[in-house]
């Protein structure tokens, strides 16, 4: 209990007090039922307590002025707006009456609350895009942070929740909550999280932390994935066409040269053709001689059998003319179908290397389109 006489003393004392205490403080004087002196912190936004304000018969500091002991009570948010540890001491005159209370009341923080202006500063840089945290109560924003890369300035101290923010259906659910949003609300593309905060006691929800960061780079990396995408698809099906063209080219140049093969061989048996003509007209002529010289010994009677003689040898002569013309001739097709097959060779070669080279960009742009899943996973995740 505090004596009366030691109240001067007091007041002196809490004026120099009231600015060390973090998270501020409001002392006050209680007379009877009604507080004759107040004192806040310089930071304390709280203007519950006030010189003259009557005290309920059952509020803290009545309580204490009645059983003359020192009473701490935690008061919830319903009472002042605010969460508060109220202390009480009695005040006693010279006979040792309980006359009056000395009272403290201090808003009791969630811990993150309170380690939030160590910590929020050094956590806003961490981000590479940037960063805004935000601490709420359960009606509106009470501390920020932002970093030197972001800020979104419509959410600042003081503005009051709007029943569809993040810290809104957070504190409602009791869950933490997450969402991303496009650039139309904030300017850039964004991700939004909150995560309830809830009192050590009674585990109700008192407060809401969220993290605001920017997902510019995220959105471009996953748009610049699905473009990739897209024309890897487009790619991939010009070269399956390209592929299906080259295994019926290759398919054709084997055709082509089988072909080729079968005239080389009909040359040959032309060329055959052409010795056997040669051997008929080497003949034939052998008997036009011997039938001259037998027309000459039948003397009158074989003029007309020399004649028809003569004819045969002239015809073996002609057809015997013809041979190295058909021979040449047949030589000449022979060397240009022996150069048409070397041309197939080479060609039906590049075919099958046109083929394997086409199915390894094929197997090249499948790895490539999996990368592209996978970076699209990764920015989705981001």
């Amino acid at each position: 209990m505090i004596s009366k006489k030691s109240l001067d003393d007091l007041k002196v004392f809490t004026e120099f007090e009231a600015n060390l205490i973090p998270g501020g403080v409001v002392y006050g004087i209680t007379e009877g039922d009604t507080m004759t002196w107040v004192k806040y912190s310089d930071n304390l936004d709280l203007n519950v307590f006030y010189v003259g304000l009557k005290l309920n018969h059952n509020s803290t500091t009545m309580t204490s002025i009645r059983e003359k002991r020192a009473i701490s009570q935690n008061i919830p948010r319903s009472i002042y707006g605010m969460r508060l540890t109220v202390s009480s001491i009695p005040i006693i005159d010279e006979q040792g009456n309980s006359i009056g209370a000395f009272s403290m009341a201090i808003p009791k923080l969630h811990p993150v609350v309170k380690a939030f202006p160590d910590f929020a500063p050094m956590l806003s840089e961490m981000f590479a895009e940037g960063v805004q945290l935000r601490l709420t109560d359960l009606n509106k924003i009470v501390l920020t942070q932002s970093s030197q890369k972001f800020d979104i300035p419509s959410l600042k101290e003081g503005v009051s929740l709007n029943e569809n923010s993040i810290e809104s259906k957070a504190i409602k659910s009791k869950k933490p909550q997450s969402e991303e949003v496009n650039s139309l609300e904030y300017g850039v593309p964004v991700r939004l999280s909150a995560y309830p905060l809830f009192d050590e006691v009674s585990n109700e929800v008192v407060a809401a932390f969220s993290v605001t960061t920017p997902k510019e780079i995220a959105v471009n990396l996953r748009n610049m994935s699905s473009n990739l995408e897209n024309n890897l698809t487009g790619i991939s099906s010009t070269i399956q066409e390209l592929a299906a063209s080259a295994s019926q080219i290759h398919a054709n140049q084997q055709n082509l040269n089988t072909t080729i093969n079968d005239i080389t061989a009909l040359s040959q048996k032309i060329n055959e053709v052409s010795h056997f003509i040669k051997e008929i007209a080497d003949e034939t002529k052998m008997l036009g001689l011997n039938a001259s010289i037998e027309a000459a010994r039948a003397g009158e009677f074989g003029k007309g059998f020399g004649v028809v003689a003569n004819e045969i040898r002239r015809l073996s002569d002609q057809s015997k003319d013809t041979i190295p013309k058909i021979t040449k001739l047949t030589q000449d097709i022979i060397s240009k179908v022996d150069e048409s097959n070397k041309k197939s060779e080479n060609s039906l070669s590049a075919s099958q290397e046109q083929a394997a080279a086409t199915e390894e960009i094929t197997a090249s742009i499948e790895e490539i389109t999996s990368t592209c899943e996978e970076l699209n996973k990764i920015a989705h995740s981001l």
